[in-house]
């Protein structure tokens, strides 16, 4: 296959890619965002009168490719930057972590202008709107429209297993030191997990603000750091190449095996493998810590050995420490948060989420149905209609039969009525507003 990889991201301008929210219908869950010197705003829930913001995030679909017969599929990421410009990083095959991913990219560039972005630095021009992308040859010719893609990670809202501790559920933080809670149930940066543990496997979920004046390390940071020593990074990276230091980093020690980000202000999940080092009588160590991680569901960290603290991690030595989830100043909030004590118990990770599971988990604070209760509803709407000319045929035919024949019709029309199928309500998930978050702790 003919896929002209040369043309990818070296060539191109500098880039990144951002992903996949639906907007909020109602106004009413909207709210301002916390202004964070020197990074610019930081929005907790998505904006209703941000313009940039619903043109950010993942896009997917097949292209025309000339000279050949078959059709080549296409991914794109786009990130708002600063001002009114974007950065975008396009693939074939498909999004990072999946089978047809190619990891070759391209780089692209782009400007809003109204309701629509134009992103340029490839093969050809890229026509933004809020639903999804159409891509136009130098000629002019429409090649092919990628439509917006919305991806959940395979564990979010993963149940802890048999044995496992319940850290955080959103009831209470009575297994923290110094932590604080949002009025909606979320866990704030910035908290040590008060159990101490040695070897063990560590299930978080977390949603990054979107930051869109902000860029690198100023841009949604937090991290989880083990025994408070080793940080495994957190970090909106979504739409970027590879960063050294992005989501899913051993901070300062390795960069992750591939980029799997999310846009900002969706659930993402860190599923973290963790064995201590250990130590001889005399203080010596003698075998280094080792991690393995996957970032919504995808593995970044293979058994990595870590032969020091990372970053700003307390030093090594041969006692046990809280794990840390680092304030660095952004509004990044945590939810289910479960760990597995591997001296006690052990059981299989990470743990795959149900659909059922998944699609509850994905549903956001600010009034967002999952998929499957909007399909739900819509069928139940547009069936409605069709069940009551049924059920007003049925009665204008027994009302008929009971004048012809009073004795045998009534009990047929009694018969049919209890046959016909009633019209089962559409499922409305409980829905909370999310409330306007403090100002973040600074470090």
């Amino acid at each position: 296959m003919s896929l002209h990889l040369h043309t990818f991201g070296r060539r191109s301008a500098p880039v990144f890619f951002a992903a996949a929210l639906l907007l909020i219908s109602a106004p009413s869950f909207a709210q301002e965002p916390t202004i964070i010197p020197g990074k610019g705003p930081a929005y907790t829930v998505p904006p209703t009168d941000e313009p940039n913001y619903p043109l950010m995030g993942e896009f997917a679909g097949q292209i025309r490719v000339q000279g050949e017969k078959k059709k080549q599929t296409v991914a794109l990421q786009i990130r708002p930057v600063a001002g009114d410009q974007f950065h975008a990083i396009a693939f074939y095959g498909a999004l990072p972590g999946e089978p047809q991913h190619e990891s070759e990219e391209m780089r692209l560039i782009g400007l809003r202008a109204k309701e629509s972005l134009v992103l340029s630095g490839g093969p050809w021009a890229i026509f933004v709107d809020s639903k999804g992308c159409n891509l136009v040859s130098s000629s002019g010719k429409l090649l092919g429209r990628l439509k917006r893609v919305h991806r959940v990670s395979p564990t979010l809202g993963a149940k802890a297993p048999e044995g496992a501790t319940v850290l955080f559920d959103g009831t209470g933080v009575d297994h923290f030191v110094g932590a604080e809670m949002t009025e909606d149930g979320l866990l704030k940066e910035g908290a040590l997990i008060s159990p101490m543990f040695q070897d063990f496997n560590l299930h978080v979920e977390f949603r990054l603000p979107y930051m869109p004046q902000a860029e690198g390390q100023q841009r949604g940071n937090s991290g989880l750091y083990l025994q408070s020593r080793y940080e495994c990074q957190v970090l909106d990276s979504f739409g970027t190449e590879k960063m050294f230091n992005g989501l899913g980093a051993l901070y300062r020690m390795k960069a992750p095996d591939v980029n799997m980000a999310f846009p900002p202000l969706v659930w993402q999940t860190y599923d973290v493998h963790f064995t201590a080092p250990r130590w001889a009588s005399d203080g010596k160590k003698i075998r280094n810590a080792r991690v393995t991680s996957w970032v919504n569901g995808v593995k970044v960290q293979d058994d990595i050995e870590l032969p020091s603290k990372t970053g700003a991690g307390k030093a090594e030595e041969p006692t046990l420490s809280p794990i840390n989830i680092q304030d660095h100043g952004d509004p990044v909030r945590f939810r289910n948060i479960w760990i597995v004590d591997r001296g006690i118990t052990t059981a299989k990770f990470p743990v795959i989420a149900t659909k059922k599971q998944r699609q509850e988990a994905a549903k956001l604070e600010w009034n967002e149905k999952p998929e499957a209760a909007k399909e739900q509803a819509e069928s139940a709407k547009d069936s409605e209609p069709a069940k009551q000319s049924e059920s007003k045929a049925t009665s204008e035919k027994a009302a008929t039969s009971e004048k012809k024949d009073d004795a045998e019709s009534k009990p047929a029309a009694e018969k049919k009525a209890s046959e016909a199928p009633a019209a089962k309500p559409a499922s409305d998930p409980q829905e909370k507003p999310a409330k306007k978050n403090a100002e973040p702790q600074q470090n």
